[in-house]
């Protein structure tokens, strides 16, 4: 038979054995633990505040511990339900675009552009790698919708959406 360990119960049961640590002189070393470092050391010097904020954190220590690490997951860039955090959720992330619906979005976008779109603006504008709008844009190109140039300035391929001038 296997225990399944719970870094969570762990983590409230070390920070009671700190607590006791009070009746060796050492109050505060449970909030230490957890990241209340000047209250800490405020227990560390008073005796726990003379045994009252001891005893009292005896009540309070599972929400000190949920708070510590709720504030490890955030600094790790994780939400508390476990989500990563400021990373933008892209169309395809959600739900990967068809050929037929890229199409419309890029001539959406080449529409609002002035009729001119290069393949990093469709990327950014689709959430789409760069090889599938690449591979849409030259059918395009193929089919007659779009011709292609550089710009004269930046030298990057721009496709026209001659239709949209």
């Amino acid at each position: 038979m296997t225990v399944d360990k719970n870094p969570h119960q762990d983590r409230i049961l070390v920070s009671y054995i700190l607590s006791a640590a009070w009746f060796l002189g050492l109050g505060g070393l449970h909030r230490l633990y957890n990241g209340k470092i000047g209250t800490g050391l405020l227990w560390l010097f008073t005796g726990g505040v003379f045994g009252i904020g001891q005893f009292v954190d005896l009540f309070l220590l599972p929400g000190m511990v949920d708070e510590y690490e709720q504030q490890l997951r955030l600094k790790a860039g994780v939400s508390p339900l476990g989500v990563p955090v400021n990373q933008p959720i892209t169309t395809s992330q959600v739900q990967p675009m068809t050929k037929n619906q890229l199409m419309v979005k890029l001539i959406e976008v080449a529409e609002s552009k002035g009729g001119s779109l290069t393949v990093t603006q469709a990327v950014k504008a689709t959430g789409v790698g760069f090889a599938e709008v690449e591979a849409v844009l030259k059918e395009m190109l193929k089919s007659g919708y779009v011709k292609i140039d550089n710009d004269p300035i930046t030298g990057a391929v721009t496709y026209h959406f001659h239709e949209l001038n």
